[in-house]
């Protein structure tokens, strides 16, 4: 019985290396790392069963060499976040004038309302692995997200040139790292990005491009290595060993695939926008909905 589950369920090596890189530039992108992962196999004609534990598990492993890269990538920055929040604990206080106890501090409000559903409906969001066409749906509606951030972003003081980008950052209210929070909690459904989610709040409340996809790369780190924590232990079961090797190769190229995206989204959102990827989502899924129907 093992061994039949095995044959059915794996993932070869071939298929986890390229897993790893559409999971690893797509999680960046504000293109649904998710949704692509899920319409991947459903569109190539590969049998993988995506209700599996080992399945969710191998996913969350790439999310985790995300995260990683991304905590790397930033590391300087979490340094000072982290003396950030000591400083605050130890004067029993989040100064306004301390930007980076502040940035520190919205991070963790904005972080808990994803975190929190992610926990209390994981059983349901897992369940949608196994809709690609409602996948398929929910990235045009991602796109049209992008669409509408762009459409609706406003100009505020937040965006002024002359602070750096973290104490831009640490203007933000509390209501507004909430109101980010709550529109991230949307990437828990495959199809939405969280990125893009992340990206598009931060638009609303008055974040400039540069900013807001700073601030998704921050947030991305905590929530992302969060549900780590919480599923590689899964990998120890026997049922998982099957899927150590692939699990490893998928991650360290997902890793790679983060790398060069994130080092590409910052020099882009600098002077772009979102209009690109939001084309994309809507194209993308409207083609991935038509062969899955018609196939």
């Amino acid at each position: 019985m093992l061994l039949w589950v095995y044959n059915q369920f794996v993932i070869n090596y071939f298929q986890a290396v390229l897993f790893g890189l559409v999971q690893g530039i797509t999680e960046l992108f504000p293109i649904s790392s998710l949704g692509h992962s899920v319409l991947l196999p459903k569109l190539v004609g590969w049998t993988v069963d995506q209700k599996d534990p080992s399945f969710l598990t191998f996913l969350i492993a790439t999310h985790a060499a995300t995260a990683f890269v991304l905590f790397l990538f930033f590391i300087q920055d979490w340094k000072r976040l982290g003396m950030g929040i000591f400083r605050s604990l130890k004067n029993r206080e989040i100064n306004e004038k301390d930007a980076d106890a502040k940035l520190a501090w919205i991070l963790i409000v904005t972080t808990i309302p994803a975190g929190l559903l992610g926990v209390l409906f994981e059983e349901f969001f897992k369940n949608l692995f196994a809709s690609p066409n409602i996948v398929a749906i929910v990235l045009v509606f991602n796109g049209g997200m992008l669409f509408i951030g762009e459409i609706l972003r406003r100009k505020s003081k937040l965006q002024e040139t002359t602070v750096n980008s973290d104490k831009r950052l640490a203007k933000l209210t509390w209501i507004q790292s909430i109101q980010v929070g709550f529109l991230q909690c949307i990437a828990l459904i495959p199809g939405f990005s969280r990125t893009g989610a992340t990206i598009t709040g931060g638009l609303l409340v008055g974040l400039s491009h540069e900013d807001a996809v700073r601030f998704s790369f921050l947030l991305a780190t905590p929530i992302i290595g969060a549900a780590a924590v919480l599923k590689l232990p899964e990998l120890a079961t026997q049922a998982s060993q099957q899927m150590l090797g692939p699990t490893i190769v998928g991650a360290v190229f997902a890793g790679c695939g983060a790398y060069f995206s994130v080092r590409f989204l910052i020099k882009y959102f600098k002077t772009e926008k979102l209009w690109p990827f939001a084309v994309y989502c809507v194209l993308f899924g409207i083609l991935a909905l038509l062969v899955l129907l018609f196939r």
